[in-house]
């Protein structure tokens, strides 16, 4: 009764290793362009944190991009009954434009951040293919990010 188990198991392996196989090479040219750090103050308090952002491109999306956004975990005072665990809010823009076709956009979000961190805001953005560049800005005191990445056609 046991060959049985072990060819069961045999096929489940071999199976599970051609799907993460198949599946893996799916997004084989998909890229990640990360951005500079962004320092800003934040506001619900004395706040301050990093913003993150960076850029998904792949083959699979030509012409088109996903810009990322996510807050570092926030330092400072704030409000309530624990005021040593604020939970801080900041507005960051990510401003594009397409050098090749002189396309431009924005995405534009409220990054809500606390101790941990704050989740990932992602949206996609209708890029057009070429060098896209970037510039990450808050509306707190900051220090701006530029940036850039190339876009699929």
């Amino acid at each position: 009764m046991t060959q049985p188990n072990t060819a069961r198991a045999a096929t489940i392996l071999v199976g599970s290793a051609v799907a993460l196989a198949v599946g893996s090479g799916v997004h084989a040219n998909a890229a990640s362009t990360e951005f500079p750090q962004v320092p800003t103050m934040a506001h619900g308090g004395l706040c301050g944190t990093s913003i993150r952002t960076w850029a998904d491109t792949s083959p699979e999306w030509p012409g088109r991009a996903i810009l990322n956004v996510r807050a570092l975990p926030v330092v400072g005072v704030g409000p309530g009954e624990y005021p040593l665990a604020p939970l801080c809010e900041v507005r960051t823009t990510v401003a594009w434009r397409n050098v090749a076709t002189g396309a431009t956009g924005r995405y534009d979000n409220t990054v809500v951040t606390g101790i941990y961190g704050s989740i990932q805001y992602a949206l996609f953005q209708d890029t057009g293919p070429g060098l896209v560049e970037v510039t990450v800005s808050t509306d707190a005191p900051s220090v701006p990010a530029r940036g850039s990445f190339v876009v699929p056609s």
